[in-house]
Formats: structure tokens, sequence, C-alpha cells
């Protein structure tokens, strides 16, 4: 059976106006960057190739300079998102600069064939190659399959794409990009099949960000941007294991604002609410790196003060008082007090219930003796 070029072509561009399409319909509206900046890199490629194939009949220069920007825009706008999914990835600056380079020195060679699609091609095959760079590291076991598969997609095109290049540039074998050569073919064959695969690749990475996002919010209290008692308790239970493991001090406090429902009723809801998150902040910016806090229900706190004896709860609970005191009457427009109780990890304690129950006596004694006051539990 005969292959035709530009059907497979048409066929191609077909594909990505539909996946283009059919994207924000099956992601729905309320999508994340990374899901946009995929939603673009489709639609940049089917204007591209619709732009190369409308070149044979008319303004040639123009349209095939699309085509080349085009197709830099949308490995940029893959690597934006995959730098949503996986965090900063390397060469970023080389990256733009390559995307802005592939159009502007092909159009500006374009009268001498083997410069215009040397350069577009080998610049276009370094930007899937950086591309391509960016799905591996780092190493998340549970994100590896599509990190792989995308990885695999990029190169193949990338091979053809240099293929291509080096054909153009040194033999007279491939005097148009629409020739049926036999590299032509296969690579409209490969893109095709790099297509579907590719999409796969990014659809399962978004409903791995998607589900990512519901653990965390179920994890997450929504008013403070506190962890919650079930994200408090799978943390802490890790660290109380690692407390045990390398025989480090723990330290657990249970925090609960003075008077919180006289705030409601003379200032109402709204300055409650104000008042919560002032001290979730300040309690964030009190804590050091490796301490973990949480909103554990109402007005109640609580804190793990990792590799730190009762001593550090007392100067820990020193400078939260003394920053909250002076916030508070600035933010507020009057004090915001809070009662404390606090119990260190003792031998043969292994459960974190158990430790914050001992916390949790100590608040309730400090509350029972006038609040506004830190409680250690005997």
């Amino acid at each position: 059976m005969s292959l035709d070029f530009f059907t497979l072509m048409t066929v191609m561009a077909a594909n990505l106006f539909m996946i283009s399409a059919a994207l924000p319909l099956i992601m729905g509206r309320d999508v994340s960057r990374a899901a946009r900046h995929v939603q673009a890199s489709l639609l940049l490629q089917a204007v591209g190739w619709v732009a190369v194939m409308v070149s044979a009949s008319v303004w040639d220069q123009a349209l095939s300079t699309l085509f080349i920007a085009c197709q830099a825009a949308a490995q940029w706008m893959l690597y934006r998102a995959l730098e949503e999914w996986l965090g900063p990835r390397p060469l970023r600056r080389v990256l733009m600069a390559l995307v802005v380079a592939a159009p502007l020195g092909y159009t500006l060679g374009f009268d001498v064939y083997a410069w215009r699609v040397g350069w577009a091609n080998g610049l276009l095959t370094l930007i899937l190659l950086i591309v391509a760079r960016a799905t591996l590291l780092p190493v998340r076991q549970a994100e590896g399959r599509w990190r792989a598969l995308l990885l695999g997609c990029l190169l193949t095109s990338a091979f053809f794409t240099l293929s291509r290049g080096l054909l153009g540039a040194f033999t007279g074998d491939y005097p148009s990009f629409r020739t049926p050569h036999p590299v032509n073919l296969a690579a409209a064959v490969a893109v095709n099949i790099s297509l579907v695969l590719g999409t796969v690749a990014v659809l399962v990475a978004w409903r791995y960000e998607a589900e990512q996002q519901l653990r965390l919010q179920a994890m997450t209290d929504g008013l403070t941007g506190l962890l919650n008692h079930r994200g408090y308790t799978a943390q802490g239970e890790n660290l109380l294991a690692q407390a045990w493991r390398h025989r480090l001090p723990l330290t657990a406090m249970m925090l609960d604002v003075d008077h919180f429902k006289q705030i409601n009723d003379r200032h109402g809801h709204h300055a409650g609410d104000r008042a919560l998150q002032l001290f979730a902040r300040l309690l964030a910016e009190t804590c050091r790196n490796g301490d973990l806090i949480a909103r554990l229900g109402g007005e109640e706190f609580g804190v793990l003060l990792m590799h730190n004896s009762a001593a550090a709860g007392v100067a820990f609970d020193r400078r939260l008082r003394s920053r909250l005191k002076d916030a508070s009457a600035a933010e507020l427009g009057f004090v915001l007090e809070y009662s404390a109780g606090m119990a260190s990890l003792q031998p043969g304690e292994s459960s974190l219930a158990a430790l914050m129950a001992r916390a949790d006596a100590a608040l309730y004694e400090a509350k029972a003796t006038g609040r506004g006051r830190l409680t250690g539990a005997g």
C-alpha cells in the first residue's frame, strides 16, 4: 500500500484540531496552568501543520515561517507544563533563545534552501531534546510511566527532525518538505503515532496532578492553608517514627485562641476568620523548617517541634506571643491571646495520639488556671 505524504499530514492536522477542541471539554474550565499550556501546545502544532500545507500554494515564506514558529512555541508550552508538574527545569534560557532564533534564522535565510532547512530543523531538534531532557528529573516512580512515554515521543520527533535537516542541508535528495521521500513518509507516520501517545501521556499527567490536588485538599484546612487534623496525624506519625529511629527529641504543643466565641459575637464572624488566619500565619512564621503545624479544628491548633525539647517549646511560645500581640493590635484592632499546653516525647511513648493527649491535658490546665499562658505536661 502506498502512502501519500499530504494525506498523512492532513489526517494529523485534523487530529490535532480535534484533540485541541476535545481537551477543554474533557478537562473542564477550572484547570491548572499546566493543563492550559498543554492545550496551547496542541493548538499551536495544529496551526503550524495547516500553515505548512497551505504554503505549497500561497505565501510560502510567511506560512512556512509560521510553521517553524508554531512548532517551536508548541514545545515551549510543553516545557512550561513540565515546569508546573515537576518543578524548575534545566536549560530554560537556552530554550527561550532557540524558540526565538528558529523562525528568525529561517526567514532571514529563506532564499538559501540548504541554510533554511538545516537551520530550522537543527534548532527544532535541539528544542525537542531540551524538552525531552525536562521529562527526566527528579525521578518519581508514581510519575515514571507517562514521563517515559512522553520522552519516547519527543526523542522520536527529534530523530526525524534531525534527519530532515541533514537531508535538506547536505544532499540533493530532499528538494521540498512535501517531497514523498522515505524519510518524510516515515516521519509522517511516526508523528501521527507520537501525537496519539503523547496525548495519552499528558492526559495521564493531568489526571495525576488532579489526584494530587484532591489529596492535598483532603489534608489541608481551607481557611488557613495549614494542615487539617487528618494531614497532621499522617505527617506527625512520620515525624514521631523519625524521632524514635534517630533518638531525637520531639515536643508537641496544643494551642487554643482565647475567648474566640466572644470575638465572633463582638466583631463578627469575618473578624473571627481573620483572627484565625493571622494566628496561622504567625505560627508558620515562628516555626522552623521541619516543624509541623496544623489547625486541628475550630480555634485549636497543633504544633510538633522536631529535634527540640521543652526548652525550645518555651522559647517558641515566647516569640509567638510577642509577635501576636503586636500584629493582632495592628491588623485586627484588638489583642489576640491564646492558651497552650506542651508535652515532650517520653521513653516508651510510641503513639502520636498519646503525646498529643498529654499536650491537650496541659492545655486544659492552662485554660482552667486563667488562660493566656503555657503549661507543660507533668
